[in-house]
């Protein structure tokens, strides 16, 4: 079995509403969806979604590394040598890990259609049948936000994220306010992708604390590593690196500093489940919680974030898998996602590959 052909299209999805973050507002959701097809007529699909304010790679930027660079270097190479893929990648092209992350969610599909297993079995098992998600609320009016948080509580998630990190004053009574509205079993998260300002932060996540906050993710800059480990344990709330962690050699460093409690495992972020495997097991072996989070994506991706959030004992925060749930009629896995936003899971598909087909 040899690679004999790579394909992309674009897909275009409108969120129901503008997702806005404090780094940016995304209007839609844009993926690059890549199949990859065998000598032997096997297939597999892949995605991965630009978000520019995020990770500053764009779609044009993304095309280009995906069809000039990677996708060629795996021309004629077995689908199921994932960490020979790797290699060959990392040598025709530095860096870029969307177009890799999109290639080896393919590659992975096309090795476990092969062999009529579920994704999940190639990433060690199955830890979990069915997958809790958090819901995520973007940035708006408290009273917006405290409405949402409360309605998808009350529909049974067992985790809220709320975006925050423009103005400390605001993200407390945020928090006040949600604590104050949602059952006490629901875990609150916070996500200030980098808004705190290195000399108040400490002040900021402990009055967070004493509103009930159970997590704050990615307060300070992602090169503060040192400021991110003096914040733990302020006021008993975990701390969980994201922007900070972009790379198995960033989850390294990480660990070896102490600046987190819990990593975020961003698929595309990584450069693609083989990427994230390897950081999960170092998670692991330092004694770290993971979770299993989203750019966001639309289906393929958020499909192969369930399966690897379905191997991992460790990935005990509730996974990121809410693409597919904030946009209008997602086009590429709507059947698994149909339930989710009434319930909060993900049940983790059985059939061969990642449990989709397009």
């Amino acid at each position: 079995m040899k690679i004999a052909s790579i394909n992309t299209r674009v897909v275009r999805a409108p969120y129901r509403r503008p997702f806005v973050i404090s780094s940016g507002t995304s209007p839609e959701l844009i993926s690059l969806v890549v199949e990859v097809r065998t000598t032997d007529g096997d297939h597999g699909f892949g995605e991965a979604s630009p978000m520019t304010a995020y990770t500053g790679e764009t779609l044009a930027g993304l095309e280009a590394a995906l069809t000039e660079h990677a996708a060629p270097a795996l021309i004629g190479r077995d689908p199921r040598d994932l960490a020979g893929a790797h290699a060959a990648m990392d040598t025709a092209i530095r860096g870029q890990h969307l177009a890799k992350a999109a290639l080896d969610i393919a590659l992975h599909d096309v090795a476990a259609r092969a062999a009529g297993w579920p994704v999940h079995l190639l990433l060690g098992g199955c830890a979990r049948s069915r997958v809790p998600t958090t819901w995520v609320v973007g940035l708006g009016t408290v009273e917006e936000m405290v409405a949402e948080a409360t309605g998808y509580a009350a529909k049974g998630f067992t985790h809220i994220k709320v975006k925050g990190g423009e103005d400390p004053d605001l993200d407390e009574r945020l928090v006040r306010s949600v604590r104050g509205a949602v059952p006490d079993s629901v875990e609150l998260s916070l996500d200030a992708n980098e808004g705190y300002d290195p000399g108040t932060a400490g002040r900021t996540v402990a009055r967070l604390a004493d509103a009930g906050l159970d997590l704050v993710e990615q307060p300070l800059p992602r090169w503060d590593l040192a400021g991110m480990a003096a914040l733990r344990g302020c006021g008993g709330v975990r701390v969980m690196a994201d922007e900070s962690m972009q790379s198995l050699h960033d989850a390294l460093a990480i660990v070896r500093s102490g600046a987190a409690d819990v990593l975020n495992i961003k698929i595309l972020k990584v450069g693609g489940l083989h990427r994230a495997r390897q950081i999960a097991a170092l998670a692991e072996s330092a004694g770290l919680a993971v979770k299993i989070g989203s750019m966001p994506e639309l289906g393929v991706a958020s499909l192969a974030a369930a399966h690897l959030a379905a191997a991992l004992p460790h990935a005990t925060v509730p996974a990121d898998l809410v693409g597919p749930l904030l946009v209008d009629a997602e086009p590429l896995a709507p059947t698994a996602f149909a339930t989710t936003a009434d319930t909060g899971w993900v049940d983790v598909p059985v059939g061969p590959g990642l449990g989709n087909d397009l």
